[in-house]
């Protein structure tokens, strides 16, 4: 019986294991984000997220100790460096995971993306655009303007607009036609 063995071995002798998960964190640390295994992205959290603590106090002792695990000094430089100083005020949560729908080809294995948190700009752009959002709904604008006094006039709160990407022109491609073919046709049409 394997009563509280909570550890993935993820089919590895420990030292494989330890090795294999100490490089996973070194590129995590310096790429931000890393595609792997859903498996082997749970056993990172667990073994990354320490040292993303230890790194928030810059003492001597705990980058010795974070050197221990990594053994890698351009990976110390960006944790001690870029990396704390972003995730300084996050009491904990670092990484992130996103499952992606397709499957590795050969062995069919769930595959997501493991990323810092503080570092996908993107995600934290429309977060920030949904909170300039959130807060002009009906029920917070009606409630200023019976507030406001009946001479003033209230000014229109502000709106964050996105614009679509500009569509792309397509081209039906029929059997046994080449795209530069088709494309010729459809020119030749219009």
């Amino acid at each position: 019986m394997r009563h509280g063995k909570t550890i993935n071995h993820l089919g590895r002798t420990a030292s494989h294991r330890n090795a294999m998960l100490s490089n996973m964190a070194s590129s995590l640390i310096m790429h931000k984000r890393v595609t792997t295994t859903v498996a082997k992205a749970k056993a990172l959290r667990k073994f990354v997220e320490p040292l993303l603590t230890k790194a928030k106090s810059d003492t001597t002792h705990s980058r010795r100790l974070v050197f221990s695990v990594l053994e890698n000094k351009e990976t110390l430089k960006e944790l001690f460096g870029t990396v704390s100083a972003k995730i300084g005020t996050r009491p904990g949560g670092y990484t992130r995971i996103i499952k992606l729908s397709a499957t590795r080809l050969g062995d069919n294995a769930e595959m997501c993306i493991i990323e810092l948190v503080d570092f996908n700009e993107t995600l934290l752009e429309t977060k920030t655009a949904g909170e300039a959002k959130a807060t002009t709904t009906r029920r917070s604008r009606s409630k200023k303007k019976a507030d406001a006094p009946a001479g003033e006039a209230v000014a229109p709160a502000a709106v964050v607009e996105t614009a679509a990407p500009a569509d792309t022109a397509t081209t039906t491609v029929k059997e046994g036609e080449t795209r530069d073919e088709a494309k010729a046709d459809e020119e030749a049409a219009s």
